[in-house]
């Protein structure tokens, strides 16, 4: 058995937030971790239940909300789904890691120079 897909919804108004939880109740393998009224405390929560989706509001449909780019620099394999509670919108959210490479001198004084963050003694560009 695979492990569930951990929710938090932290959605509002109330009536999204309780629609969507009873939504989720129905599915066996999805786990709700919490709920949050306050949006002040979703980073706080996020940390604690460490969920594998948030669930929050989406008010302006033109921008993502901020409360993405705050959690998704502190968890970045988190995905969030931000639903509009006026309008029939809903958009998912997530972050990418870019992997870079530099090569570095094969000796004592690359390696010590990679470790400290002067690529520049390497000769070669990111």
């Amino acid at each position: 058995m695979t492990n569930p897909i951990r929710v938090l919804v932290a959605n509002r108004p109330r009536l999204m937030r309780e629609l969507l939880l009873t939504t989720f109740a129905d599915q066996p393998d999805i786990e709700i971790v919490g709920e949050v009224e306050d949006e002040a405390s979703i980073a706080a929560i996020v940390e604690k239940t460490l969920p594998d989706f948030l669930v929050i509001a989406q008010d302006n449909l033109n921008s993502r909300p901020a409360l993405c780019d705050i959690v998704l620099r502190q968890h970045p394999i988190m995905r969030i789904i931000a639903v509009a509670p006026d309008e029939n919108y809903s958009v998912q959210y997530w972050a990418l890691v870019e992997i870079h490479s530099v090569n570095i001198q094969a000796s004592e004084a690359g390696i010590l120079a990679a470790l400290r963050g002067n690529s520049r003694l390497n000769g070669a560009s990111q």
